[in-house]
């Protein structure tokens, strides 16, 4: 029996090593029919297809921050890269999701533990035996429960690390798209001023009407009505200006002393980035991929699941030196060398095994249907994006040419009203028309700017120069 247990070791260990591969989880074609079976992706964006403006070919570009040309707004963009504390919450989950995959990698290998004891005639338990072993123990992991816990891991780890650059890229966004709003609304309130300075105007024209008795005190005190209105719309766009820089301030990680300066125009949109094909989404953007790698960590964790029915195997190997000074110990070679192997099979667990599977299998099919629904936002944020540029670019070219005939018709307004021929309420229409139109310009200006970065978010561009994160075939070092 002893010539036997040799042989038993060593064919038990070739088994291990040959143990079975495990499956491969979903592919990314097989994952789109299951989680979206509705959604027939076309050759190109819907919104370039019923637009008559020009996009670019080619791929995605990376940098997109730097299109805009404004040296402030990157260092601002850094600088909430280095102090947000939501960033550092989505970098501890990095680390912790590290941890884990580095924990579930190490029960591939053998498990080797010291045992001392010692401590006079008693020794430390009052047994009297002193000595000190060393013990080894590998599970055999003939069913892959092992080799798919570490890949479900690895997986979790890529999906964490992706939304932690998700994370990093939305940031980015929220303090481009929080430094034009601050921007914009400094300008809001530079015109709310220079509408002021046209009410003042009217008012001193209609008192020297008054003077010369050609006006009344009626048209002077709507006059000044005015006047006071336009000053509240002053003091109410500063609140805001105060309010969006507080909101950049805090963006950045400062204290919110709305002392932060912003330009006094807006930038000018960069000329239309290269959108690629919509297939090309699912394969570039960090929250897609993310959602990608939990349905195999899923998969992997099902995987796992199945093979806790089965029986666990394992090698053992054994070299301990035990003495006593209290009692004399049976005669034997010391130290002695052991070596083994164990079988634990679950016998009767009242369904809890079975139930595992059942939720692992559960927790797949929501991780499937996460991957679907975030796909359909991904999409759904493209094609927002750039049908909102196109309307916008064409809502601008009417909105100027508004603003042209709105000022000439206001210069007009202002003649017929000192000679005469027209009574102040036309001025006044017409002085409240051109600062609509003018306030309607720059709300269409700084929405441009705004979905042109939402449309670079959405398209999973990086801002910066950055290494994209490398996630082909990471879960499949676990099948070798």
């Amino acid at each position: 029996m002893d010539l036997l247990r040799p042989s038993l070791i060593a064919a038990a260990a070739v088994l291990a090593l040959a143990g079975c591969a495990l499956k491969s989880p979903p592919q990314r074609d097989e994952l789109a029919r299951g989680a979206a079976p509705n959604r027939q992706l076309p050759a190109q964006w819907s919104a370039l297809a019923s637009a008559s403006a020009g996009v670019p070919a080619g791929a995605v570009a990376d940098r997109w921050l730097a299109s805009f040309k404004d040296a402030q707004l990157q260092a601002l963009v850094q600088e909430a890269l280095a102090y947000s504390p939501d960033l550092a919450v989505a970098a501890a989950r990095v680390e912790q999701a590290a941890a884990y995959q580095k924990a579930a990698g190490a029960l591939l290998y053998p498990q080797v533990n010291l045992m001392a004891r010692g401590g006079g005639q008693l020794s430390g338990d009052s047994s009297g035996l002193q000595g000190v072993g060393i013990f080894a123990n590998w599970e055999l992991d003939l069913w892959g429960r092992v080799r798919a816990g570490a890949a479900a891991a690895e997986a979790q780890y890529v999906a964490t690390a992706l939304d932690a650059e998700y994370a990093r890229q939305s940031l980015s966004a929220q303090v481009a798209k929080s430094w034009f709003l601050a921007t914009e609304a400094r300008m809001q309130k530079a015109l709310a001023e220079d509408s002021v300075k046209a009410s003042s105007r009217v008012v001193d024209l209609t008192g020297d009407r008054v003077r010369v008795g050609v006006g009344d005190e009626y048209e002077l005190r709507v006059a000044q009505a005015n006047l006071q209105t336009f000053r509240d719309t002053v003091q109410s766009l500063d609140q805001a200006y105060q309010q969006a820089l507080r909101a950049l301030e805090i963006l950045v990680g400062r204290y919110p002393a709305a002392a932060l300066s912003v330009p006094a125009e807006l930038a000018t949109p960069p000329a239309a980035p290269p959108v690629g094909m919509p297939s090309e989404l699912l394969e570039r953007r960090p929250d897609v991929i993310a959602a990608e790698r939990r349905v195999a960590a899923a998969f992997y964790r099902g995987e796992e699941a199945k093979a806790a029915r089965l029986p666990r195997i394992s090698l053992t190997a054994a070299v301990s030196s035990v003495s006593s000074e209290l009692f004399v110990l049976k005669e034997r070679d010391n130290p002695v060398w052991s070596a083994g192997a164990t079988i634990l099979a679950p016998l009767f667990s009242g369904g809890q095994l079975q139930a595992q599977v059942e939720i692992r299998n559960a927790e797949q099919k929501q991780a499937l249907a996460e991957y679907g629904r975030v796909g359909a936002r991904a999409f759904g944020e493209v094609e927002n994006a750039l049908s909102a540029g196109f309307s916008l670019a064409a809502r601008e070219n009417i909105l100027k040419q508004a603003v042209v005939e709105n000022q000439r018709a206001l210069e007009l307004a202002g003649i017929r009203y000192r000679v005469g021929s027209a009574d102040l309420r036309s001025v006044l229409q017409q002085n409240m028309a051109v600062y609509a139109a003018q306030v309607a310009l720059v709300r269409v200006r700084s929405e441009q700017l705004l979905q042109r970065v939402n449309l670079y978010l959405a398209l999973g561009g990086g801002f910066d120069e950055r290494a994209p994160l490398t996630v082909a075939g990471t879960p499949d070092a676990a099948k070798q």
